[in-house]
Order: structure tokens, then sequence, then C-alpha cells
């Protein structure tokens, strides 16, 4: 699948469920209102539309959430989609987790295929933790990444920069994930979804003078390492670690684009940051014995996928750049 701009569309990022027992406080609202369950494409359902995506070219597959590993039975649909690396056909099989799950199913993951992780931790103080999650437990995720290690999987970091809340820890998060052997990526605030009494411009950290003020302590050497996301790496010389950036606001990541997202309800996304979608859930539920018309959808959309997205957080722009949570469009 090659989009208007010659960019090769291989990773496909898709939510499995909006829910999560955590509520960020850049993320969602406390009070969340999720999707009733027929709305939510079955894990029959996912299966189909994944491979879909696979027949058409992508290599790499991502499932998110929400919380991914909350959804019940999620161990089937990894099971069922390990297949395609048995086959080649997928390259590589992935997961965005909070982590809360990790203790009870890192073991089946490897041995189902996945290799690695990516567990979202904003801060090592726990009642900071606690503060930023609502209800998460800083503990429990730890012993997640200890189950993950054990495991055998790589693991990487993601900390989203709160000004005011969490700049104050990043050489502690790199010395830890120095010590444990972690990747460590820091990300800039997204203005998506309606947080509730959360500012969106009290929280916007500029990682550019994130990197600045860190390469004071440490020696950022540029690497040319790449996930298949958007990440820019350097080399933490005194750790050894890999430390990325992303940066959808400073500096945007748009020219080398080449994902794409499925919601829990099955809209496909060509852009993170724009409101253009296609429903996939209605030739999926409409041709149950033939994949013509969900595959005809898909080439359709891709054929519409942006140059880029349009986020701005600036005191004219504090609210969201679009209306849908990152919990429903998937990490």
């Amino acid at each position: 699948m090659i989009d208007p701009f010659g960019r090769h569309i291989r990773y496909l990022r898709v939510s499995v469920t909006d829910r999560c027992d955590f509520r960020c406080v850049y993320c969602m609202a406390e009070d969340m209102e999720f999707l009733p369950k027929r709305e939510v494409l079955s894990l029959e359902e996912l299966d189909r539309l994944c491979s879909t995506f696979v027949r058409q070219g992508v290599k790499k597959l991502r499932l998110t959430g929400g919380e991914p590993l909350v959804r019940r039975g999620i161990m089937q649909l990894f099971r069922g989609l390990s297949r395609h690396l048995e086959s080649g056909a997928l390259e590589e099989l992935t997961v965005t987790t909070n982590g809360s799950q990790l203790a009870r199913y890192a073991a089946e993951l490897a041995s189902l295929g996945v290799r690695r992780v990516n567990v979202s931790i904003d801060t090592m103080d726990e009642r900071k933790f606690a503060e930023i999650t609502r209800r998460g437990s800083l503990p429990v995720v730890l012993q997640g990444l200890e189950a993950a290690k054990r495991a055998g999987l790589q693991v990487k970091i993601n900390a989203v920069a709160l000004k005011g809340v969490n700049d104050g820890e990043f050489d502690r998060l790199i010395g830890w994930c120095g010590v444990e052997g972690f990747d460590l990526t820091l990300i800039e605030v997204m203005p998506m979804g309606d947080i509730g009494g959360e500012n969106r411009l009290d929280q916007y950290l500029p990682l550019s003078m994130v990197r600045a003020d860190l390469a004071q302590r440490w020696t950022l050497e540029d690497i040319d390492y790449q996930t298949g996301g958007p990440a820019r790496y350097v080399r933490v010389k005194e750790t050894g670690g890999r430390l990325g950036f992303i940066t959808p606001l400073t500096h945007n990541f748009c020219e080398s684009c080449n994902r794409v997202r499925v919601t829990c309800t099955g809209m496909l996304y060509m852009c993170l940051g724009q409101e253009d979608s296609a429903d996939l859930r209605a030739p999926l539920r409409a041709s149950p014995g033939d994949d013509a018309p969900l595959e005809a959808a898909i080439r359709e959309a891709i054929a519409r996928k942006p140059k880029g997205h349009d986020f701005i957080i600036d005191r004219r722009h504090s609210g969201p750049a679009v209306p849908r949570h990152m919990s429903v469009t998937g990490g």
C-alpha cells in the first residue's frame, strides 16, 4: 500500500478496546463513558481485519488500547495473529501497555512471538504515579516489568513530558533505564480529546527544551536506530542506553509516516492528528465471507492519507485538536 506522497504503509496500530484500568490525566477524563459492547469489534473481527492488512503489505502490527491487556480473552487474538509471524508474512507483533497486567501475561506473550513491549511510566515516584494515573500502582507495574525481563521481552519505557509534574525526573528515568537495560522515549503531550479540568497548555513541555537541558549532564549521541515508530533516538554515552524523542509539536515526524491506526470500533484513521477516517466495520460485518469490500475500503482510505497533522498547543489553541481520546484511537 502506497499513499499519495509515496510512503509505503507497513505499520498498523490497532486499538482493541477503549477501556483502561488507569485514568491518566493527559489521556482521558476521570469519569469516562466507554463504548457499548456492540460497537466494539469482536476478537474474531479484529483478527480478520488485521489479517487483511497483513495480506496488503503491513509488516508490523501493534496492539494498543485503552489498555489492551484488560480486554477479556485478549490472548486469543495474540494466538491467532501469531500465525502470521510463523508464516513470515508479519515481521513483528508488539503491544503498548500500562504494565498493570504484564506480570500475568508476559510469559505467554513471549511464547507467541512478541519480542518487544512498550510500557508507559511517567514517574518513578509512587505517590506521583498514583496521581498521574488516578488509580494505578507503580509497584504492580514494576512487577510486570520484572516478568517481562524474565520472559526475554525487550522493554521500552514511554514517558509523557508534563510541565511541573515530572520535568525534574528525566535524569532519574534515564539512569534507571540504563541500569535495567530498557530504552526510554520521551513524548510531548498531544492535544487529543476532552480531559476534563486539565489544561493542555499547562501540561505542555517542549522536548527541544528538555533535550537541551539533558545535554548539559548527559552525552547524547545521534544514532540511526529506528523501530518503525516516530521516535528520533540518541545514545546516552554514560549508560549505553537509547533515548528517544517523540515530538509531534516541536518537530513533527510526518514526512516519514508509514503508519495508520484502527480504532476498536473499526474506524481507520490515516493520520493521528486529522479527523478524516474510513469505516471498516461496515464492510467487515456486511460481507462475512468475502474480504474484497474490506480490501477496497482500505485501499480507498490509504489513497486519502494526508501529508501531516495540524497539532498546535499555545494560548489560542489549548483545547483538543481532535475530539477523540487517544484511548479510542490507540497509542
